[in-house]
């Protein structure tokens, strides 16, 4: 089985107390399916710019990531983003962001992918989730999502939308308490369970995740690493990782997702050790399996 996967694919420039790399390959859409192709054949939905190199594509290609559904603009360019992470590298600051090509971004999901059984909405602004959702045809799909406080502020009406439509809420501890006007974690997650989702996961960063369905929680440690050089990316891996999981296995039960928590906790381990996707396109099977048995068996 296969996971169609939308979101962004982007240029990245990142600064950190370690150093510093222009114009690397980044985006939501780019870190999820590197991730999630470990375990699955993904589908990936986006717009890149007439700027986007091959070698790019060719990375994709490597990976058995279907590229029918990634649209090539002729005149504009490729989304951008450049932001600095300060000493405590939970806060950054964005330095630039340029749209180009999501301005015009009207996603069209191939017809053979319309029938997947496994959808990741990645983190894009929820119009465009929503578009995505009114071209799927397969009414049992499990379809996971992930958004960020600027939809919160800025699109929240449509960011409800989503979230009624969708099984799997992925979300980080600020944003959950953000979107339901509480400091309370455990209350946030009873209330954005009233909106119709089956599973959330809070994610914490460097303390973990947690796993909740309407009568089970499962809290989800970090895996300790050396030296954190990135953490762009990090929860796109993760998500890579979950849903990858999850399609490989073709299980949805509660028991099951905790596994894939596991494995998006691993793939998150990786993504933060070295700038971009330098770290995990690449990955060795050896390694990430041993990774996973010394820390979740």
């Amino acid at each position: 089985m296969s996971l169609l996967v939308v979101g962004t694919v982007a240029f990245d420039t990142i600064e950190t107390p370690l150093g510093k790399e222009e114009k690397i390959l980044g985006g939501a859409a780019t870190y999820t399916c590197i991730t999630s192709s470990y375990f699955t054949n993904p589908n990936i939905v986006s717009i890149v710019g007439y700027d986007f190199p091959n070698e790019h594509e060719q990375k994709f290609k490597s990976h058995n990531i279907d590229l029918d559904g990634l649209e090539r603009h002729e005149t504009k360019k490729t989304f951008f983003w450049s932001g600095k992470y300060r000493d405590n590298m939970n806060i950054r600051d964005t330095i630039d962001t340029q749209l180009n090509v999501l301005e015009i971004f009207n996603p069209i999901i191939p017809t053979k992918h319309k029938k997947s059984n496994y959808v990741m909405l990645g983190n894009v602004i929820p119009s465009v989730q929503l578009k995505v959702l009114d071209q799927l045809e397969n009414e049992s799909a499990l379809i996971a999502m992930d958004t960020m406080n600027l939809w919160i502020d800025n699109a929240y009406d449509d960011l409800i939308e989503v979230i009624k439509k969708v099984d799997i809420l992925m979300i980080n501890d600020q944003e959950i308490q953000q979107l339901q006007n509480t400091s309370n974690i455990e209350d946030a997650v009873e209330k954005t369970f009233l909106l119709g989702p089956s599973f959330i996961v809070v994610k914490l960063g460097s303390e973990g995740s947690i796993l909740f369905s309407k009568n089970e929680k499962y809290v989800c440690p970090a895996v300790t690493i050396k030296q954190v050089v990135d953490p762009t990316g990090a929860g796109d891996s993760f998500a890579g990782g979950f849903m990858g999981y999850l399609c490989s296995t073709q299980k949805n039960s509660f028991e099951n997702m905790k596994k894939a928590v596991h494995w998006g906790t691993v793939m998150a381990s990786f993504c933060v050790q070295d700038f971009g996707t330098r770290n995990i396109i690449s990955l060795n099977k050896e390694k990430y399996l041993d990774r996973y048995s010394k820390n979740f068996n």
